[in-house]
């Protein structure tokens, strides 16, 4: 039976499908209901006539209906489609909110970040979440979950990304249903109180207990880092040199509570509890047993989201263990990717979920192809041959998603898999033991000095792999196109390996052909492109001239701009980058660009019409320099002064001259006509 065979996986799809309707067209919750009620209307009219219920037409009202229900369950996982949203609360920056802390999220270089609920604007009891920060070194104390706040004060939407293809942190937080921040100081707090302990709160304060407990031992800052990462999903305290080697390994999964971890404690625990099949109703006993140890394991790592999908995906696979049959795995996944998805719809746009499912799937469908080709006799081939599958197996279901969202692959991800992976559950196992014993002050020091040798010894092996700079494929390129025919390769040749068809390599080869037309296409295109960014930085310059697939980058700061140049070239398909000074004046479409610097020089010979771009914070008076050479617009960018871009602001808005400042509205782009 083929796996689209599977109604689970008909019904997914179909549930995945509504959500993307839902998601991008932003229907409203009544429509929603609507279009649902009449889709039902349909399935119960087609099921009471008995010709039609096992006819072709029920089956697609069915599909239908839950294409219908993924656009409801989106909309209602919208909080601005809310009838009792705060955005529908008349409210000023005067306005008093009551808010209550949903979750303490990872902190910056510069702040504390949280995410509160909205209990009332105003006295009006209203509902939505907020991003609040505040600044490491204010006076404020640390909040916990469920503390209630009333803030007086200013809202402010989530600012979109200052700069072409920069991380879009604004859309990452609307998949998670926040929209505006608030910055939280000491005058505008009127009020703090404890609010009433929910599940999550417990959570949270019984993890703190557990991270104070933990920097009671011995363990050194590094290693103690990496358990809190593995275990407990707190990357706060993870030095940034250990996470880039895990991540120049291939191996950064293992620093997150995943799937891994989830499914590394199931193995564990079903061999432990193995015995117990020996008694009546022992395999019943053995799947509640799991499912119960899986989420006291979720609460104990604070309920986090992440964990919360990966124990959820387990708890289904426990019960697919439990039923032993060979087609249930792929069918109990499909259910929990419609439970899941059911419950929490915006899921379906996060990186994590869609990195752990295609894992999960790739495992379950390629492994045993794997083991197909080749099943050794010998008893240490066979295990490595199958840590080596199973490696091959999930990066193959990652890869494609890995380079689209991250534009590396490590190629040595095999051996940090290989070496590592198979004394992860030993890692676990004994890091629990630690936890444990730490948090009832009964922690014997030759166990902590034990398990930070353990912890050292993985650091060092992976930052040994982590140096092998030529192994590390970086800078990739791949777009949305490219990503859907990259899975669409990677199915044909499994069926083709599978069936040994030669319809399968004719599918193969155009797929192939398909993706080298669509390459070809990409850099055709940018060949035809023309472009002038003036990048927003703050106490930086800097000029992106992109002509075809070379860009021209003309720096104040080459070092800061870096990475955000690193990520044009890729977006773009650029083959070619190149470095200058900042000229004082040059052309573009036609018009003479002037750029006063710190020098407040102004190049002579200038032809109009003309734009002012103003670096530095010069010392000019800008109306009189405005009268004199009579530009078509002044722009501002990020290495100015606020005073001063301030100033020139005001001046321009009393000529009646457009005024552009890149701090306030994000790089200015212009394309050549």
């Amino acid at each position: 039976m083929k796996p689209y065979d599977f109604i689970s996986i008909k019904l997914s799809s179909a549930l995945i499908l509504g959500i993307l309707i839902g998601r991008f067209l932003n229907i409203s919750i009544d429509s929603a209901f609507l279009i649902l009620s009449f889709s039902l209307l349909l399935v119960l009219l087609l099921y009471i006539f008995e010709p039609y219920r096992k006819g072709i037409y029920f089956g697609i009202s069915i599909l239908l209906a839950t294409n219908n229900l993924g656009i409801l369950a989106v909309s209602l996982a919208q909080p601005k489609l809310w009838p009792d949203h705060y955005s529908k609360v008349a409210f000023s920056e005067d306005s008093i909110w009551e808010l209550q802390l949903r979750r303490v999220l990872k902190s910056n270089t510069f702040s504390e970040q949280y995410l509160f609920d909205v209990r009332s604007v105003n006295g009006i009891d209203s509902r939505g979440i907020l991003l609040a920060s505040t600044k490491k070194d204010s006076q404020l104390l640390t909040y916990k979950v469920d503390d209630i706040l009333h803030y007086w004060g200013p809202i402010r939407p989530i600012p979109p990304p200052a700069n072409p293809h920069q991380f879009a942190y604004d859309n990452y937080m609307e998949t998670q249903g926040v929209y505006d921040q608030i910055q939280l100081k000491a005058d505008n707090i009127l009020k703090r109180s404890k609010g009433t302990n929910s599940l999550r709160g417990k959570a949270a304060w019984f993890q703190s207990f557990i991270l104070q407990a933990l920097e009671r031992t011995s363990l050194e800052k590094k290693e103690l880092g990496v358990l809190q990462a593995i275990l407990l999903g707190q990357r706060n305290k993870l030095d940034a040199s250990i996470y880039k080697d895990y991540q120049n390994a291939g191996a950064a999964h293992i620093l997150a509570v995943s799937g891994l971890h989830i499914g590394i404690l199931l193995l564990l625990l079903q061999a432990l509890l193995k015995p117990l099949k020996a008694i009546r109703h022992g395999s019943t006993i053995i799947m509640g047993l799991v499912v119960f140890a899986l989420w006291s394991y979720a609460f104990f790592t604070g309920l986090s989201p992440s964990v919360v999908r990966a124990v959820t995906m387990f708890s289904f696979v426990a019960y697919a263990l439990f039923l032993n049959r060979p087609t249930s795995i792929v069918n109990i996944l499909a259910l929990s990717v419609f439970t899941i998805l059911l419950i929490h719809p915006m899921f379906l746009f996060q990186v994590g979920f869609q990195m752990s499912y295609a894992a999960v799937f790739a495992i379950v469908w390629i492994y045993p192809v794997l083991m197909k080709l080749w099943n050794p006799r010998h008893l240490l081939l066979k295990k490595g041959w199958q840590l080596f599958s199973v490696s091959i197996a999930a990066q193959a279901g990652v890869l494609p998603i890995s380079i689209f969202y991250f534009h590396q692959f490590p190629g040595l991800f095999f051996l940090s898999n290989i070496l590592i992976v198979p004394f992860l559950g030993i890692l676990l196992g004994l890091g629990i033991v630690v936890i444990i014993l730490s948090a009832i002050n009964m922690l014997p020091n030759i166990i902590a000095v034990f398990y930070n040798l353990l912890l050292k010894t993985m650091n060092e092996v992976v930052q040994w792999i982590g140096e092998q700079e030529h192994f590390i494929f970086d800078e990739l390129s791949m777009d949305p196109v490219t990503l859907i025919l990259g899975y669409l390769l990677l199915y044909f040749v499994i069926i083709g390996i599978l069936q040994r068809r030669s319809r399968w390599v004719l599918n193969m080869a155009i797929c192939v052909l398909s993706i080298q037309l669509w390459t070809f296409y990409r850099a055709y295109s940018s060949m035809q492109k023309e472009s002038l960014i003036i990048v927003q930085q703050m106490a930086n310059t800097g000029l992106l001239y992109q002509k075809g697939r070379t860009l021209q980058v003309m720096p104040q700061d080459s070092t800061r701009l870096k990475s955000l140049v690193s990520n044009y070239a890729i977006k773009e398909f650029l083959d070619t980058i190149q470095y200058s000074t900042i000229p004082n004046a040059f052309s573009f479409d036609d018009q003479q660009w002037i750029v006063i610097d710190s020098s407040a020089i102004f190049p002579p010979n200038t032809i109009r019409p003309l734009v002012l771009i103003m670096t530095q914070s010069p010392r000019i008076h800008l109306e009189r320099l405005v009268a004199s050479t009579q530009p078509e617009m002044v722009i501002a960018d990020g290495s100015n002064y606020p005073a001063d871009v301030a100033r020139w602001k005001k001046s321009c808005h009393k000529i009646g001259l457009p005024f552009y400042s890149t701090s306030e509205k994000g790089a200015y782009l212009l394309k050549a006509e």
